[in-house]
């Protein structure tokens, strides 16, 4: 009778194998719980402890997957349950910090204070919590804000080929919530440690880890580690959210995550299906995603930026069309586009935002169908201009201006650009200014308009004003002095190519 009730909390170590332990006894286990191993240090021979988080729940045992390495993890040894889920430290001190899914730190300061640990499971809010996304999110690229707008409190899927610039995008939207009171949380999965280090360095040279956190399980690091890593990230996203916060959380990337779950599920035995991925990889997504909202009592919210990484532009496949069906639209990159040197190479055709367009900048909005009808009747009539026909006039006018509006959707890397900035250089686009200058000159014209924009007494005003009004007095007359400087100087900026 007294054993029966010892092994309620204690269990034995059967056996271990890549990672995954099997346990005899821990009759009271939950699935999701952390279970501590005791074995004696090889050097000093004092006791130490190793955390497990246990996956699997049986009659006679249950499996454990290590949290760390299972080197010093024998059979025999004991195991006690700590009655716990798996939790992470969570409070202000983790901004700007780059930490682990467990809490520890990676970064040069190791010291970490907490004021609490949130569990990495946790239930998304119910629709009674919730209220509409009716803020926009500003991400600062030219063709995202315009086409594709992003709320918060959205789920906005990042999809395309390796290699196409989705952490671009990622990485310029964190770097446009500078002075927006938006806390930033990017959780690497599966990431090179080179890739992390070079994202923490450019956030610091930008000055944007003072409201960003890094959350890294790199590829270097068990499978376990990536499994629970974007948890970790939404965890710590929730905590700032319940103060009344917005939270950024971007998930870079969930394919990777996939792939981790599904070494651990084939490692403890769980029927594989399509693929060899388990019956509950939507599951694993959904209740991540899930978790993204716009609360309605505290004007909190999480917005998630999920990114998932396809073979040859191939999104029919298992993953992302899970993930795509989870979330409220996508932003799709092309290849092709990459190639062409059209960059972000978002697709405006294939691309979509089932929620922003509620929440986008109201000027923004009035522009942007526009922008969509032109683009829209330029990738007609685009296959004709490669033949070599004879255009007529009108044709000839819409591939010019279509050709125009492709160009001006270009963007450097890490410049985001502020919404009034955008919402002036697409009214000039749309509105005829651009007519008398060549292709090659819109970049040079586009970077003198920024220039000049930020000389003029108008520009502060302006930034308040066109958040509200489109007031095309003021824009047309900015735009007629800009014109004519630009015009008289176009030799000059011609030997600047």
């Amino acid at each position: 009778m007294y054993f029966a009730k010892v092994l309620k909390n204690i269990g034995i170590v059967e056996s271990v194998s890549d990672g995954i332990i099997n346990i005899v006894g821990l009759q009271e286990a939950s699935n999701g719980e952390i279970v501590e191993i005791l074995f004696a240090h090889l050097i000093d021979d004092q006791l130490r402890t190793q955390k497990a988080l246990i996956l699997n729940l049986g009659h006679k045992w249950v499996s454990a997957v290590c949290l760390a390495s299972d080197a010093l993890v024998k059979p025999g040894q004991f195991i006690l349950l700590t009655n716990q889920l798996m939790s992470i430290p969570v409070g202000d001190s983790l901004l700007g910090r780059v930490i682990n899914p467990i809490g520890e730190t990676l970064d040069h300061n190791k010291i970490l204070s907490s004021e609490k640990n949130n569990n990495i499971e946790n239930r998304a809010p119910s629709i009674i919590e919730r209220s509409s996304v009716n803020v926009s999110l500003e991400t600062g690229i030219k063709v995202v804000d315009s086409l594709v707008p992003i709320g918060h409190g959205q789920r906005e899927l990042i999809i395309g080929d390796s290699k196409t610039g989705k952490t671009s995008i990622a990485i310029d939207t964190i770097l446009n919530q500078d002075g927006k009171d938006t806390i930033c949380i990017y959780v690497a999965i599966g990431q090179k440690r080179s890739s992390v280090a070079r994202i923490h360095k450019l956030l610091e040279d930008k000055n944007s880890m003072y409201y960003s956190i890094i959350v890294a399980a790199t590829a270097s690091d068990s499978a376990s580690l990536q499994y629970i890593a974007p948890y970790s990230g939404c965890a710590i996203a929730e905590y700032f959210m319940s103060k009344g916060l917005r939270v950024l959380i971007i998930y870079d990337d969930l394919s990777k995550h996939a792939v981790s779950y599904r070494q651990l599920s084939l490692l403890l035995r769980r029927p594989p299906g399509r693929e060899g991925f388990p019956g509950d990889v939507f599951y694993l997504h959904s209740r991540l995603l899930e978790r993204a909202a716009n609360l309605a009592d505290n004007n909190g919210s999480i917005t998630a930026l999920p990114i998932i990484e396809t073979i040859q532009g191939d999104v029919s496949a298992y993953i992302p069309t899970n993930v795509i069906s989870i979330t409220d639209g996508q932003i799709f990159l092309e290849s092709d586009l990459f190639t062409r040197g059209i960059r972000p190479a978002v697709s405006p055709g294939l691309s979509v935002s089932r929620v922003g367009s509620a929440a986008q900048n109201k000027v923004l909005k009035k522009m942007a169908g526009s922008l969509k009808l032109e683009l829209a009747q330029f990738r007609e009539v685009e296959d004709f201009t490669k033949l070599g026909f004879v255009l007529d006039d009108v044709t000839k006018r819409l591939v010019d201006r279509g050709e125009k509006l492709t160009k001006l959707l270009v963007q450097n890397r890490n410049e985001p650009i502020d919404i009034s900035e955008q919402t002036i250089f697409l009214y000039a686009a749309l509105n005829g200014f651009l007519d008398d200058i060549p292709l090659t000159l819109v970049n040079i014209y586009e970077k003198e308009l920024y220039k000049f924009l930020k000389t003029t007494i108008f520009y502060e005003p302006l930034k308040i004003i066109l958040r509200e009004e489109l007031d095309e007095s003021i824009i047309e007359y900015i735009l007629e002095n800009f014109k004519v400087n630009f015009l008289l100087n176009r030799d000059i900026f011609f030997t600047l190519i």
